[in-house]
């Protein structure tokens, strides 16, 4: 695993990072790959080392997109995974990922072993579903929020989205349609040259 992963886990010494690291197996998949498809049990976690995912549901026969996942970032589902109950959503990469993949039994025999570290506080476990405690905010801006707000806020606080996610994901991150998605990005090109006219 990478360097990034390991600073996040210093807690561990170098026999114990090589122990624990040896219960992930690194993957090499290919864009449009389903790791865990909506109403499956999940039993694996993953960490992404290059690439992205996309999490989305099925609303009524349309794919419904509400989470992105890239490098350095964990994701299961994580109730599904607690709690052995069908996962609500489908997790899929978007490009070619590398990516490590646990399985639960391994990552509940490595949690019990760290737990008993003195300097350990649940950095693990908050690592591998970190992204997904965002939901709520997620949540209250799409009630709150116009899709053209929020997809400035997309722009403003995570332009990477923008920058490698296809339109059509986006939009569906957003709710609207991309035709929809078309005219917001006309409208705020528009505003732009007339602050630029204006300057």
């Amino acid at each position: 695993m990478d360097a990034q992963f390991r600073a996040r886990h210093s807690y561990l010494t170098d026999d114990q990072w090589t122990k624990f690291t040896g219960f992930f197996q690194r993957m090499e998949v290919p864009a449009k790959t389903v790791l865990l498809r909506e109403g499956e049990i999940s039993t694996k976690a993953f960490v992404i080392e290059k690439g992205s995912l996309r999490v989305w549901f099925d609303n009524k026969g349309r794919d419904t997109t509400f989470q992105f996942f890239f490098e350095g970032q964990g994701i299961s589902s994580l109730e599904s995974f607690k709690k052995n109950i069908p996962s609500f959503f489908t997790i899929e990469t978007l490009e070619p990922c590398i990516i490590y993949r646990i399985q639960k039994k391994d990552l509940e025999y490595i949690i019990a072993e760290i737990e008993k570290l003195p300097n350990y506080n649940n950095q693990l476990l908050e690592f591998l579903f970190e992204r997904q405690f965002y939901y709520m905010k997620e949540f209250l801006s799409f009630v709150r929020d116009t899709p053209e707000e929020r997809y400035q806020r997309l722009i403003t606080e995570r332009p990477h989205i923008v920058q490698r996610v296809p339109q059509q994901y986006i939009a569906s991150y957003l709710g609207i349609t991309s035709v929809s998605l078309s005219r917001i990005k006309a409208r705020l090109a528009k505003k732009m040259k007339v602050k630029e006219s204006e300057t």
